[in-house]
């Protein structure tokens, strides 16, 4: 059976070769780099213990420098499955979620007039950029000098001219043989429509050559030298070779500089990923004459985990940041994300290299703000929300956004993260209340980075804030509990690795212990020693010691039966309910302290109420010292702390119907 043109071209696009690989092999995560797809592992072909078997997720290719095996995914599919290569295909689309196409007779012919086609367009480059040595292509190599391009960048790039004739293309090539239907399909020609011989569609442009990610050219850009030409900027239209929505700039070679570490930056047009590729910044590509698809953001994000968008600083290019946002909220990953470098406005990257050079681009790259930022800057910029409505209509938007988002880990941090730039933004005590111990954030400057670090102890401080918990007891030690647990036996960690993540770690100490747990779980999660020995390798022993000399830990039964997984899962359910339920109250007195500032009513003491209720649900299974203890609205049971908080909270209340 032959499949259709492109069929395989999308295949690779769609699956990762490290996920195909990886159900074969346990990686070396000392020696490989996740984050650039650059994966060792012990050889699935031959016997030996050491990590020789190297995959580039970026290329698509595997190698292994002990018995040279190498291939993509689908010589690995047919070595270690021992099928051919249309069932290899078939495995391989099934877990790609691509429909194998139907039996097609003529689809060897397609493939063949491809072929053709690919030839014409490499004809045709070659015409082009002979051309651009003509005296007729005076003004246009004027023009490129101009701008900064040197002989070996036009060369390195392909960079020609199309004769202002119309049909100089067209009688190069049939004089060449090429039959007519080809330049047609190539998109190199039109057909006339007062019955005269086709016209060629570049004439007097500077020629860009549009290859894909294999470097085979399927399409033009052309760039007119008439300033009287209605179009600036003309691509090929699409044929069976060229798809402007699923096609980039610079593909090939930007994917080859991203693997060795280059970042990857997304610019608006040709000449600006030219200027950046000769300025250094090798691995800059851009969508070609049409808005950034959702088919861009796969391949870019097959390139490089967080691209950079670089786009012009004006009223378009930031409109254009706009839409990519609404376009990637429902696509975003863990891993998987966007940053944005604002270009001065007026300037593009071209603009700005010729003028400040490269370190000014770099010192832009440095300062690319995240997504989230730029979506709060969309909803809040030039708007006042003096009012309650006004409030509330940005909390509707701002939630209509966050649904978009469909992993929920990655929801709850853009809650989480939005929800503190509104605090931020209206001066609410939300510290005070005890909802958040996250570290602060500093405001968004156009020259400056958005965001502060929160300080991590050295594995060597022995007054961790491990052993040392701050003023809400409670709350740190259910967290040292449940990391405990986790280090204690990881197998349970898969079954809460959602609440894992969401949980606030209420120290530095905490937070890092919990990210490192986390990191290790995919790896170590099923092996209690490499994983603890991954875990300590990245916060330290003492830390580690530090959580286990603690007496509440001690005692606690998964640690003293470690690997007992029902008695692990068992604890976690149980911790991370009763730790829920608290920060549900505290979030409940926090928010209701702000629905004060508008009209106070009934509804504020029944929340209360209910989440206090929630909470001693949660608190039941365990013996509390009842003369700690007091009754709250609707009999909940709720601590003396927390009374106080209430109280407060009547008082305001009463004292609001008073002056109604």
């Amino acid at each position: 059976m032959s499949l259709p043109p492109g069929f395989l071209d999308e295949l690779r696009n769609r699956i990762s070769l490290s996920q195909v690989v990886g159900r074969k092999v346990m990686w070396d995560m000392r020696k490989s780099n996740q984050g650039k797809g650059d994966m060792w592992a012990p050889c699935p072909f031959h016997q030996e213990k050491s990590a020789s078997f190297h995959v580039d997720d970026r290329k698509g290719y595997y190698y292994c420098f002990g018995c040279h095996a190498k291939g993509d995914a689908l010589s690995f599919v047919r070595e270690t499955e021992n099928v051919g290569f249309m069932e290899a295909v078939e495995i391989l689309a099934r877990e790609a979620g691509l429909q194998m196409p139907a039996r097609d007779p003529q689809a060897q012919q397609k493939a063949d007039r491809r072929t053709q086609l690919v030839e014409v367009m490499e004809h045709a480059a070659q015409f082009f950029a002979l051309q651009l040595r003509t005296g007729a292509a005076g003004p246009a190599r004027d023009y490129l000098a101009k701008r900064g391009l040197k002989p070996d960048a036009l060369d390195r790039f392909g960079i020609g001219f199309a004769p202002d004739g119309w049909q100089v293309l067209w009688d190069h090539l049939t004089a060449k043989g090429v039959p007519e239907d080809l330049i047609l399909g190539a998109g190199l020609a039109k057909p006339s429509n007062t019955g005269k011989r086709p016209y060629d569609v570049f004439r007097n442009r500077i020629m860009f050559p549009i290859r894909d990610v294999r470097g085979r050219c399927i399409a033009f850009g052309g760039r007119a030298m008439d300033p009287k030409d209605n179009a600036k900027y003309l691509n090929s239209p699409d044929t069976e070779l060229f798809d402007k929505g699923r096609t980039l700039y610079n593909h090939g070679p930007a994917r080859e500089a991203a693997g060795k570490g280059k970042p990857l930056i997304v610019a608006e047009g040709y000449m600006d990923v030219i200027a950046l590729s000769e300025a250094g910044f090798t691995a800059a590509v851009a969508a070609l004459g049409t808005a950034v698809t959702d088919t861009h953001l796969q391949l870019l994000w097959r390139i490089a985990p967080e691209p950079i968008i670089a786009l012009d600083g004006d009223t378009a290019g930031l409109r254009a940041a706009m839409r990519v946002i609404d376009l990637a909220l429902p696509l975003l990953e863990a891993g998987h994300s966007l940053r944005f470098a604002i270009m001065p406005e007026g300037k593009d990257p071209d603009d700005l290299i010729r003028a400040s050079g490269a370190k000014a681009m770099q010192a832009l790259l440095d300062q690319a703000i995240p997504m989230v930022d730029l979506l709060w800057r969309r909803e809040t910029e030039g708007q006042v929300f003096d009012s309650p409505e006004r409030r509330a209509m940005l909390d509707k938007s701002l939630r209509a956004k966050i649904k978009l988002i469909k992993d929920p880990s990655i929801r709850a941090h853009y809650g989480e993260a939005l929800k503190d730039m509104r605090w931020d933004l209206f001066g609410t005590r939300r510290k005070a209340a005890g909802t958040s111990s996250r570290a602060p954030r500093t405001a968004w400057t156009p020259g400056g980075p958005r965001w502060q670090a929160a300080p991590v102890p050295q594995p060597s401080t022995k007054s961790s804030l491990l052993a040392q918990p701050g003023e809400d007891v409670g709350d740190h030690l259910r967290e040292a509990v449940i990391m405990a647990t986790l280090i204690a036996t990881p197998a349970v960690i898969e079954d809460f690795e959602a609440q894992i993540d969401r949980m606030d770690g209420l120290d530095p100490g905490h937070a890092a212990l919990r990210d490192a747990i986390l990191r290790a779980a995919p790896s170590h999660a099923q092996d209690a020693d490499a994983f603890r020995q991954a875990v300590s390798d990245e916060v330290g022993a003492d830390v580690l010691e530090s959580l286990f000399a603690l007496p509440h830990v001690r005692i606690v039964p998964p640690v003293r039966q470690p690997g007992n997984i029902e008695m692990a899962r068992m604890t976690m359910a149980e911790e991370l309910a009763k730790l829920t339920c608290q920060r549900g109250l505290a979030s409940e007195i926090a928010e209701a302290e702000e629905d004060l500032e508008g009209i106070a009513d009934e509804a504020v003491t029944w929340r209360l109420g209910q989440a206090a209720e929630a909470r001693n649900r949660a608190l039941r299974s365990q013996q509390q010292d009842r003369t700690e203890y007091e009754t709250g609205p609707n009999g909940a049971r709720i601590n003396r702390d927390e009374r106080s908080a209430l109280d407060a909270l009547m008082d305001k209340i009463t004292f609001t119907k008073r002056g109604r």
